[in-house]
């Protein structure tokens, strides 16, 4: 009979059997605790839904998050097509890719760099970014109206003052003009860091950047309507500072966000490297 219709025999039997008013409550307290979990994070699929759900004391399979999710329609935004923006058709001195072969297994071993533009009605803005790529947290950044080198120059000085400049730190970007101008590089060379640059035409050699970039603009900026410089400038250091590094799960984290990621392994560490 099972053959005939076209469903499994043990759908059969627990069609059979009528749930309890509880199961029934807790399936709507549970579907209820996805949607909004995926209201609040667009871009999360069943892993990061799952790992959040058990941090909020769910005891559910991923397998079950997965099924829900499909039948409530609840499917990740699509992202949009990575645009290249990096102006390397320049005089100015690159270094080679130091960061291919860096093995990294700490904080402040290897910190990457980016750059992006955000449209608004009338313009564009721009946002520099550096992250630690061991944590993947946001440490420095800043965003304007221009491309000239202050974008990452104020956005490296961030970076500076709220991390310890560890022996052997590395520093990866692009080829861009930005980033080998004079006054960056030489910024760098007087902290004590090496600088990388990827190989030309080799956008994915700075893998982490792109990732973050593709994350910031599916979950804030494709979702905001900005203003002004200034309502950006609010809006995008709440994502930054608030949502993404004390918030967000990374699924390279073993889903936790990269502020828990740090302070778990400076607890781990203790003594042993600074943080």
């Amino acid at each position: 009979m099972c053959q005939l219709v076209g469903v499994s025999r043990a759908t059969y039997y627990r069609q059979r059997q009528p749930r309890s008013s509880g199961r029934r409550k807790a399936d709507l307290e549970l579907r209820d605790a996805i949607q909004k979990l995926a209201t609040q994070w667009p871009s999360y699929g069943s892993r990061r839904i799952h790992a959040r759900l058990t941090k909020l004391g769910h005891s559910v399979s991923r397998k079950r998050v997965q099924r829900l999710m499909r039948e409530d329609n609840l499917l990740v935004l699509t992202r949009r097509k990575f645009v290249v923006t990096t102006d390397s058709a320049h005089g100015l001195r690159t270094y080679p890719n130091v960061a291919a072969s860096l093995e990294v297994a700490g904080l402040n071993q290897l910190w990457v760099a980016d750059i992006t533009y955000i449209r608004l009605q009338e313009e564009f803005i721009y946002l520099a970014v550096i992250l630690d790529a061991h944590s993947r947290r946001v440490i420095g950044w800043h965003l304007d109206d221009t491309l000239e080198d202050s974008l990452t120059i104020t956005a490296l000085q961030m970076a500076l003052a709220q991390r310890t400049v560890a022996t052997g730190l590395v520093h990866h970007s692009d080829r861009g003009v930005q980033y080998a101008s004079g006054r960056y590089t030489q910024l760098l060379r007087d902290n004590g860091i090496t600088v990388s640059m990827s190989r030309r035409a080799n956008p994915w050699d700075n893998a982490a950047c792109e990732s973050f970039m593709k994350t910031l603009k599916s979950e804030e900026v494709h979702r905001t309507e900005y203003r002004n410089l200034a309502h950006a400038r609010r809006a995008i250091g709440e994502f930054l500072e608030d949502i993404y590094n004390e918030q967000r799960l990374h699924s390279a984290l073993q889903y936790v966000s990269p502020a828990e990621f740090e302070r778990e392994w400076a607890s781990a560490n203790k003594g042993t490297e600074a943080a």
